[in-house]
């Protein structure tokens, strides 16, 4: 035979084997698929249970009762999303190296560190014993149960295989540990009070003045003036500060654990929890006369998306809900008499605590008039290729010891933490629980008081006219004068708890005459200061001017302030710097910094100001913070709100130090760092878009993909990722497509996790969206399928009426015993 034909037939061999594999691969695939039509066994139902399907992939189960509901709850949920619940499992219980290898340790160790795990064993130790009453605890045992039979008799997802991840059955103490994880993810102190305490401690109280630490009884919507200045601790403000203490030694190893905060969730690619935008208004200002309520939580974005929907019903009860991964009780939900959605308080409950070590013994420290031992475990952190690690965390009388997150380093001074989730009872899934099947004001106000920690704001609705909102979250009591701010002192007794305030305590307001609620996570309106790490009022006050226009609210008309892109925060930040700024641009550039003098603060698609502002912005901030912060306490305090606040006061004060670079023998103006600020903007956008600046529009470099865990590795993101999705909106504005602080492109780092609109005159014809997709599962028809309608603004409906559900099944699958 010539080798001509040895060699077609060898180009025919292989290209036969081609088609069997990828005859072979599909083969694979599918089998992994979620099911929606036919048959299943599920063991320990009661009776069948009916699950339709509709055009989006939203299970709408219908069963017996609440047994037989939450055990197909469990099982269709895992189909969607066990890869998800796996993943959340194990960065809350600090087990991702073992799987994920060596560069997850400290991960791992950051987890470990904050208690999360010990806890949640508590937490399900408890409620193992109350399984056989009905509520939640029972609810959450027959879902696992769902869970636990779907990974057992289905085959692996994808990522379990790729990664070599074993089987194991899912537990209580693994929805108590991502209830931890979801806790932990809206602490803000870790970045916050160790960047503050350095500014205190190190630079002195001129450097502090820019940041806002006030309390504002009547709330940040009614606040002062942005740009007034004012002193950070000012008389009997709950933030003054008892005492001027000097923690240096304890800040560079707090700087580490913040990095390893940030990068924590992030290497795991499991979303975290930033923000949100929810308004409820009264029938007096509606089209149809009945309460309308929005909601848009504002989460990290990922693939797969954070929240699962399921229309629930059996005949005593029914929900469209919003779920969490392996959680049975949703988070955001509403049916024919109620609703709900949620922000967050960001109130402060996390205190880092600097204890004082006996020279005699490094075990024991100082608590008020004499030596208290700290306790010490041990646990056995799993590595992926390497021997097992052995970890010993450290606990003194204020909490777990955050050193022991840094590897190495014991520290001369322990930091403690208290947490309000270490420290509570915390029976959030049972608040949740009865939220969905709350009706009536009094009903809500109870549910709501279950939720101790992470805070939450819940703004709340019904059909027959109320409308309401409680700050949610167990306040701890701290001594007069006491700031919460800063890193405190564990020697004295500024850190003691002298007990919680009462819920009615707590911000709330129920049917006020105004006719409608706002909450924007902005600092709220109480008698009762809350020290917290509130959010920016713009975005509130912009939907407070909106909502106060007068007109009447709908479905239709809502859709335009869920995306609005405009707050005042860009134009009046610049307007005391506009004399420098058009003294420092060249000729050539004039164009471009009357383009930021028109500007009115809208982050159009293809509008010029944005860029320049944030490109802007973070140049001034480089050259006015970084010499005196160094890189690491500068990059810690970038990725805070503190920073947002402080922005307008630094701009309004010409005579402020932070305008002096102290890596120069010269002392500079604030002149000097505008020029310096504008023209590094200039180069570096030439240099990143061009020289055209008529390309220089905000959708170029402000974008959105939604990242998969293994999308981080090429060529894997080809597969696994959605996007990118070229976006309008920005930073702390309605339609909240963040980025961070830095250098462009900016591309979005959280969002809208979901946008809702119900109006309770027709509950049944609420608008939704989810950012990405129903379903998990590469690469099934519903992963990423609604992607496109987040980034162009669109809705879908959240099918709730019989006759629609019908209407729009498109699968049919019977779970039977």
């Amino acid at each position: 035979m010539s080798a001509g034909r040895w060699l077609k037939r060898g180009a025919l061999t292989v290209a036969v084997l081609a088609v069997l594999g990828g005859a072979a691969a599909a083969w694979h695939l599918h089998q992994k698929l979620p099911q929606r039509d036919g048959e299943i066994r599920l063991s320990g139902l009661v009776a069948p249970v009916t699950v339709r399907y509709d055009e989006w992939g939203v299970p709408h189960i219908d069963a017996r009762n609440e047994d037989d509901l939450y055990r197909a709850l469990g099982y269709l949920h895992a189909q969607d999303r066990l890869f998800q619940m796996e993943m959340l499992r194990r960065l809350a219980r600090g087990e991702l190296a073992e799987v994920l290898g060596p560069k997850l340790v400290d991960t791992d160790r950051l987890f470990r560190t904050l208690g999360i795990r010990q806890r949640a064993d508590e937490l399900a130790q408890a409620s193992a014993a109350i399984t056989a009453q009905p509520g939640a605890v029972r609810a959450l045992y027959a879902y696992l149960d769902g869970v636990n039979q779907y990974q057992a008799t289905r085959p692996a997802p994808l990522e379990f295989e790729i990664l070599g991840i074993p089987k194991r059955p899912f537990t209580a103490t693994d929805t108590y540990s991502i209830a931890g994880y979801l806790a932990y993810s809206f602490a803000a102190a870790f970045r916050t009070e160790p960047a503050l305490t350095a500014v205190r401690d190190q630079l002195g109280p001129e450097y502090l003045r820019i940041f806002d630490l006030d309390w504002r009884p009547s709330g940040a919507l009614s606040m002062q003036a942005m740009n007034a200045s004012s002193d950070p601790s000012p008389r009997g403000s709950p933030a003054r500060s008892a005492g001027a203490n000097r923690f240096a030694d304890v800040a560079p190893v707090l700087a580490r654990v913040a990095a390893l905060s940030e990068r924590a969730a992030s290497l795991a690619g499991v979303p975290q929890f930033e923000g949100s935008n929810a308004w409820v208004v009264s029938g007096s200002r509606t089209a149809s006369g009945k309460p309308l309520l929005a909601g848009d939580p504002h989460i990290a974005y990922s693939a797969p998306a954070v929240w699962w929907e399921a229309h629930l019903r059996t005949p005593q009860f029914e929900l469209y809900g919003h779920h969490l991964a392996l959680n049975p009780m949703a988070l955001l939900g509403h049916n024919q008499r109620a609703g709900w959605s949620l922000t967050m308080f960001q109130n402060d409950d996390v205190d880092l605590i600097a204890e004082k070590v006996n020279p005699a013994n490094p075990n024991e420290v100082w608590i008020k008039d004499r030596w208290v031992p700290m306790t010490a475990r041990q646990e056995v952190l799993k590595v992926k290729g390497e021997p097992d690690q052995v970890l010993t965390l450290r606990r003194s009388p204020h909490g777990p010891i955050v050193n022991d997150a840094v590897p190495g380093d014991r520290g001369e001074r322990p930091v403690a933490m208290w947490w309000a989730f270490l420290e509570t009872e915390n029976p959030v899934m049972d608040g949740f629980y009865q939220l969905g099947r709350a009706s009536t004001l009094d009903q809500a106000r109870d549910a709501a008081s279950k939720i101790h920690a992470p805070g939450l704001n819940v703004v709340w609705a019904n059909a027959s006219g109320d409308i309401a909102w409680w700050a949610a979250a167990r306040l701890p009591q701290r001594p007069e004068g006491v700031n919460p701010s800063f890193v405190l002192d564990g020697s004295t007794g500024e850190a003691d708890k002298l007990g919680f305030l009462p819920f009615s305590a707590n911000p709330h307001e129920e049917n006020p005459a105004r006719g409608y609620i706002v909450s924007a996570n902005f600092q709220p309106p109480g008698e009762v200061p809350v020290p917290g790490y509130y959010n920016l009022a713009e975005r509130g006050r912009r939907l407070d001017g909106l909502l106060n226009q007068g007109k009447r609210w709908d479905i239709q008309n809502s859709q335009a302030l869920q995306l609005d892109v405009q707050t005042d925060y860009g134009p009046r930040v610049l307007q005391p710097i506009i004399p420098l700024l058009r003294g420092a641009a060249s000729a050539e550039e004039q164009p471009l910094v009357e383009a930021l003098v028109r500007w009115n603060g809208a982050y159009k698609a293809d509008a010029v100001a944005p860029v320049l502002f944030q490109q802007f912005v973070a140049e001034l901030l480089r050259a006015t913070m970084k010499d005196e912060l160094g890189e690491a306490q500068f990059e810690n305090l970038r990725r805070t709100r503190a920073l947002d606040h402080a922005l307008p006061r630094l701009i309004a004060d010409s005579d402020s130090p932070w305008w002096d670079d102290r890596s120069t023998p010269q002392r500079e103006t604030q002149a000097d760092m505008v020029r310096r600020a504008w023209k590094a903007t200039i180069a570096h956008l030439q240099a990143t878009l061009g020289a055209d600046s008529a390309k220089w529009r905000w959708d170029a470099v402000h974008t959105l993909t939604h990242e998969h865990p293994l999308g981080k590795q090429k060529p894997l993101d080809k597969l696994f990722n959605v996007g990118p999705f070229p976006v309008a909106g920005g930073h702390e504005v309605p339609n909240n497509f963040a980025q961070r602080n830095g250098s462009g492109p900016w591309p979005v780092v959280y969002g809208p996790s979901t946008r809702r609109l119900i109006d309770f005159a027709k509950p049944q014809e609420a608008l939704g969206v989810n950012p990405v997709g129903q379903s998990g599962v590469w690469p099934d028809a519903h992963y990423g399928d609604q992607a496109p309608l987040l980034a162009k603004g669109q809705y879908r409906r959240e099918w709730l009426n019989e006759a629609d559900v019908q209407a729009h099944s498109r699968g049919l699958l019977v779970l039977k015993p």
